[in-house]
């Protein structure tokens, strides 16, 4: 057997068993194989050439982890978990084959017309009623149509026209630069997530940004091991972001701001990129942090129901973000938010885990569902577009009117009910 290649920071896994009751894999399956010092053994293995590749029971396990790096925040040690499952798949990307959905979602992420053409007949599916009508099908089908027709519940009483910045009322004091990441799926079927994100930027001061030539941020792609695509998107997005000579990059969606964040490990290798990559990662910026920067301007809400609160993974746990998105409903006078008994594990959305792996993430899922019911809320608030897609088709195919809204598109809802808003 060949071995892939080393892996530093494996060897500060010391086998204590803390991350076990945090990883969500090991929880509902129960297998050592599917916990992160399971899989480190496993990683460790591939990497000294003791296990091979192209054993489909040792893929399978590294298969089935969400990456959600819940383990991070429960390691002793400082086990860098999510480097070492990204740099393993990278590693035995060339004898394993892709499934056939995530092959299909990759390479059209990686081109920006074929995504743009995709979204297109997404929107029109969900605008004609296709996605509502086939959202309780058994199986992938319905899963995924459920996933878009859930976007449903977060463009309602959307007034802008995609692309443009509502101003509001004028603010004294002025902020640094900012360009947002308009994303894939945030733009493509939560274009009113990206407004509001821009209007409360632009209300709390931040001067905003053109960037053409930004393109998708790659997470999908490092997430699979598809390195080389995840590298090529990575330095596009440098060379526009760079180009927009912004301060900051402003990121609404949270697996998008932890893996560009990650552009110095991503292009480490790359002579002529890592120190660029280094630097555009300390610019990047997830929204709730500059909002909570600013203060934010307060504003009242005009809600009375309660709100239930769940935690993107790669927010809470690979930026280790939660004191700003709490100050950032902080500002919401009259907000009844509350968190999820579980709202720092992962509902299993994970990118294409969903679709990669539809019974297990339902199983992860279902957890998630039975805290909203019992919460009582009539809206969860979630940072992250997959999430958003994948709580909001659960409650979707439960029969739920529950809606899954994005924090920002609360505060700017609250601005707009106090009379900042244009005429």
């Amino acid at each position: 057997m060949t071995a892939v290649r080393p892996l530093p920071g494996a060897e500060l896994c010391v086998h204590c068993g803390f991350c076990l009751q945090a990883c969500p894999t090991y929880l509902t399956l129960d297998d050592e194989n599917d916990s992160p010092r399971g899989r480190i053994v496993l990683m460790k293995a591939l990497a000294a050439g003791t296990l091979a590749a192209t054993d489909t029971a040792v893929t399978q396990h590294l298969d089935q982890c969400l990456g959600c790096r819940a383990c991070e925040t429960v390691c002793p040690s400082g086990v860098p978990y999510g480097h070492l499952l990204e740099d393993t798949r990278a590693a035995i990307a060339p004898v394993r084959s892709p499934s056939l959905v995530e092959g299909i979602v990759l390479y059209a992420f990686a081109r920006p017309s074929l995504l743009q053409l995709v979204m297109l007949f997404a929107r029109l599916a969900r605008g004609i009623g296709v996605t509502r009508l086939l959202a309780r099908v058994p199986g992938r089908v319905g899963i995924a149509m459920a996933t878009i027709e859930a976007t449903t519940r977060s463009t309602r009483g959307e007034r802008s026209t995609p692309g443009a910045i509502m101003p509001r009322a004028p603010l004294a004091t002025v902020r640094e630069s900012v360009a947002v990441l308009e994303g894939c799926v945030m733009e493509g079927l939560l274009a009113p997530v990206n407004r509001a994100t821009e209007r409360t930027l632009a209300h709390n001061g931040y001067q905003l940004r053109d960037t053409p030539g930004q393109r998708c941020c790659g997470a999908l792609h490092s997430h699979a091991g598809d390195r080389e695509a995840a590298r090529r998107l990575a330095r596009e997005n440098i060379g526009a972001f760079d180009a927009s000579g912004a301060t900051f990059i402003a990121v609404n969606s949270a697996g998008c701001g932890a893996a560009m964040k990650d552009y110095g490990h991503l292009l480490a290798d790359d002579p002529a990129w890592c120190d660029r990559a280094v630097a555009f990662g300390a610019r990047v910026r997830d929204v709730s942090e500059l909002l909570a920067a600013a203060g934010p301007v307060p504003a009242d809400s005009q809600r009375s129901e309660p709100i239930a609160v769940d935690h993107p993974c790669h927010l809470v746990h690979g930026q280790r973000l939660s004191a700003q998105p709490a100050k950032l409903l902080g500002a919401i006078g009259g907000l009844r938010a509350t968190e999820l008994p579980d709202a720092a594990t992962c509902c299993g959305s994970a990118g294409l885990y969903s679709l990669a792996q539809p019974g297990l993430s339902q199983q992860i899922l279902a957890p998630k569902l039975s805290g909203i019911f019992a919460s009582g809320a009539r809206t969860v608030i979630t940072g992250n577009p997959g999430c958003m897609m994948h709580i909001g088709a659960g409650l979707l195919r439960a029969g739920s009117n529950v809606q899954v809204r994005h924090p920002v598109e609360l505060l700017d809802e609250a601005y707009s009910a106090q009379g900042d808003a244009p005429a």
